[in-house]
């Protein structure tokens, strides 16, 4: 007797294989076909999920920035167990990000927030997506002692991103990124 396949899973499958898809190839290689044959699910399991592909797309950006900024808020959370130094935040940036790889999957949200840029209809997903990170800057910020740590998180999340943007165009290490930190939280290294 055979199983039916979780709806959540199958749904999760092709929301990876997406992100997956966008990361290798871009956006305007995803099609439904596409997608099927990377998630291993059927073709119809695809309109089942999302009735358009911008339902596709909004889901997929929001999955990747809900799992990063779990992500950063546990590592934040078992780090900053007590007072922490702008130093040993830094250290600790630095870490995640030489850490992060820029697999396909990581390479995909900044195709996304481009496409958002063209795409009204994928903006408000972007607004929720940069809302969650700004949200974890601040609290971040917050507890190094940064004086209006929500009105710093804007510019911090910019930063971090811009210069995720770059190390990933250029390859550059991550120094710049732990570096141009402490220099915003007033801590120059």
């Amino acid at each position: 007797m055979s199983t039916m396949p979780n709806p959540s899973q199958t749904r999760e499958r092709i929301i990876a294989a997406t992100l997956r898809i966008i990361g290798e190839n871009g956006i305007a290689a995803v099609t439904n076909r596409r997608i099927a044959k990377e998630a291993d699910v059927s073709l119809g399991s695809i309109t089942y999920h999302f009735a358009t592909q911008h339902d596709l797309l909004r889901e997929s950006l929001r999955s990747f920035v809900t799992q990063e900024t779990r992500r950063f808020t546990d590592l934040a959370t078992h780090h900053c167990t007590g007072p922490i130094t702008p130093q040993e935040a830094g250290a600790l940036v630095g870490q995640v990000a030489a850490d992060t790889a820029f697999d396909n999957e990581h390479i995909a949200p900044y195709e996304l927030y481009i496409q958002a840029g063209r795409d009204p209809q994928l903006r408000s997903a972007a607004t929720e997506c940069f809302a969650a990170y700004d949200q974890l800057a601040a609290s971040i910020l917050g507890t190094l002692g940064v004086p209006d740590p929500e009105r710093m998180a804007g510019p911090v999340v910019a930063l971090v991103i811009g210069l995720q943007l770059r190390r990933l165009a250029t390859g550059a290490a991550t120094d710049d990124l732990v570096d141009a930190l402490l220099l915003l939280t007033g801590n120059p290294a």
